[in-house]
């Protein structure tokens, strides 16, 4: 089967296995994130298929969540144990090779860390984290059009830290529990800026 093919075939799965509105979702964060790779120089296939990965596990039960996490022996943070907004990234990475025959480490990793991002990472990592915010069907983020502009005209370093930033500034305003991992990125990324 090609690559092509094996994408097709991924974008069926995909409209089977999620609500329309993730589904549409996840052909935005697919497309940003194939157009991400070819302006800094990654594979756009790699990252097409880790786009239309990144949320499939975004559909199913908490506690699926965690049995393929714990079947894999993927450690849950306390923090995310019953948050499937955070654990379907881990979720989906097992997915992803289990379900969909993904081998490819980094692209596991991208799908993995795609919800709270973790310093150092690789730049299809950030282009799936940066992707995922910023695809065309997103509206409602404070400073989205900045971010739009800064992940393709300057750094993904520059956009990371100011999603997380936005990202921190919202989720203090909500009352809702900041996992370390993402204040931990932030820190990371910020420290990169000086």
């Amino acid at each position: 089967m090609s690559d092509r093919d094996q994408r097709l075939r991924l974008i069926k799965a995909m409209e089977k296995e999620l609500n329309f509105k993730r589904y549409v979702h996840t052909l935005g964060v697919a497309y940003t994130s194939t157009a991400l790779a070819m302006r800094y120089g990654v594979d756009a296939d790699r990252a097409e298929t880790a786009g239309l990965l990144h949320d499939c596990a975004k559909c199913i039960s908490c506690e699926k969540m965690q049995s393929l996490c714990r079947n894999k022996g993927i450690p849950i943070p306390p923090g995310e144990l019953d948050n499937p907004a955070l654990l379907h990234s881990k979720a989906g990475s097992v997915l992803a090779q289990t379900e969909y025959g993904v081998n490819d480490p980094e692209i596991l990793s991208a799908i993995a860390g795609h919800t709270t991002g973790h310093p150092g990472m690789t730049d299809l990592e950030k282009i799936i984290f940066i992707a995922d915010y910023i695809e065309p069907g997103r509206s409602v983020a404070e400073n989205l059009d900045e971010i739009r502009r800064c992940a393709f005209r300057e750094s993904l370093d520059k956009a990371m830290c100011m999603i997380l930033r936005d990202t921190l500034a919202y989720l203090k305003t909500t009352g809702e529990p900041i996992d370390p991992a993402t204040q931990e990125t932030y820190d990371y990324y910020k420290s990169r800026e000086q």
